[in-house]
């Protein structure tokens, strides 16, 4: 019988470590989840920071490559843009966001880590200045590191941003 009690206790403590909201466990394991926004969620919050985007399609179909679209966007990418918005006081132009076309992999565009924003000579400015260089990415690009983890990749005609996390926001 004092072994049925003990193992009846054991299976109360572990049943409430990992319970959702209870102990490190659970805790540590949340701390990786993301949450995801809608299209319409993201462009009222890039245009409540003066944040624009266009596409060369005039689009939003996360499916059509020529659309810029933000379905399924991280939350915190899209804070992160807010950051640098308010940060650096430049003018941001979103030219890419979750759209299928761009390259695939964990924290990549269509996972909703990464944007694109239009080179503007206010905003490559800022990066450079403000950010560490990390030397050049895989396929030539060279790039910046903020405090806070992210990375400014520059490709030529446009920044390619991976945000991890908001940026401090």
């Amino acid at each position: 019988m004092k072994l049925r009690s003990v193992l009846t206790a054991l299976g109360l403590v572990l049943g409430a470590l990992f319970a959702p909201g209870f102990g490190a466990l659970s805790t540590a394991t949340d701390a990786h989840a993301v949450t995801k926004i809608s299209h319409a969620t993201a462009t009222s919050m890039f245009r409540s920071s003066g944040i624009t985007w266009s596409s060369s399609g005039n689009c939003s179909d996360r499916n059509n490559p020529t659309c810029t679209s933000f379905e399924q966007l991280n939350l915190a990418t899209a804070q992160g843009a807010q950051t640098l918005k308010s940060a650096s006081g430049c003018a941001l132009n979103i030219t890419g966001g979750t759209e299928t076309g761009h390259a695939s992999g964990t924290y990549s565009h269509w996972n909703g880590y990464k944007l694109d924003f239009s080179k503007y000579t206010c905003l490559g400015s800022y990066i450079k200045n403000t950010f560490t260089y990390i030397g050049l990415r895989g396929d030539g690009a060279p790039q910046w590191k903020s405090g806070a983890g992210n990375v400014y990749a520059d490709e030529g005609s446009h920044w390619d941003v991976t945000f991890y996390n908001c940026g401090g926001c």
